[in-house]
């Protein structure tokens, strides 16, 4: 494909992933955000033209793996303060992508996830994940508000939604030639985390 069509289907994925999370914060109860959820990401992974998936997994594709929903993993949570730091992140489609840290949330049951603003233009919310569930690989991403994934903010206003049943691989873990910014030592817990999207074993690996 060339650049101009390459980049519209990329923003069309993104215009369906900021359409689904929307979906998702109008559901009368997180349950069925959930399942609308789980509902449009295998419509994306199986029928989109950005799709991560590689051409022999797409032509098995039957759905990504999940486990149940647990309504104990979603919190509202405020952001605490925490010391800033600056990480600059080299990736082979974005090139050095700069993230500040802006505090952190508690999560009861298993510590604190920092939490970090995407430092380029128009920014965006963005909360990885690394636990030791078998996998998982380099982690995972909860929230990343710039490209559409954003719970919002919760009855109370002024917190983030951090539901862990949302936790989700990012596209290098079905694609190669993608390079992720990986969760770092303060985005990980040390208790597993059996929710969300489970590991995805395609027939191109």
């Amino acid at each position: 494909m060339g650049t101009a069509t390459t980049a519209l289907t990329v923003l069309d994925w993104r215009r369906r992933v900021t359409a689904l999370y929307a979906r998702v914060r109008a559901a009368p109860e997180p349950r069925l955000g959930h399942r609308v959820w789980v509902e449009g990401r295998d419509e994306l992974f199986a029928t989109h033209p950005a799709s991560p998936l590689l051409p022999a997994d797409r032509a098995t594709f039957t759905g990504l793996a999940l486990a149940p929903y647990d309504p104990g993993l979603r919190f509202e949570v405020e952001v605490v303060p925490a010391e800033p730091e600056r990480r600059d992140v080299v990736t082979g489609t974005d090139g050095t992508v700069g993230f500040d840290r802006i505090g952190r949330v508690e999560l009861p049951g298993l510590g604190h996830l920092d939490v970090w603003w995407l430092a380029q233009y128009g920014g965006g919310i963005f909360l990885p994940l690394k636990d030791p569930g078998p996998g998982y690989g380099g982690g995972r991403y909860v929230l990343d508000t710039v490209k559409g994934a954003d719970l919002g903010a919760g009855e109370a206003g002024g917190a983030l939604v951090v539901d862990l049943n949302f936790a989700y691989a990012p596209s290098c873990a079905y694609d190669p030639e993608w390079a992720c910014p990986l969760p770092p030592v303060g985005n990980t817990v040390t208790t597993a985390v059996e929710a969300g999207e489970l590991a995805f074993v395609g027939v191109a690996t």
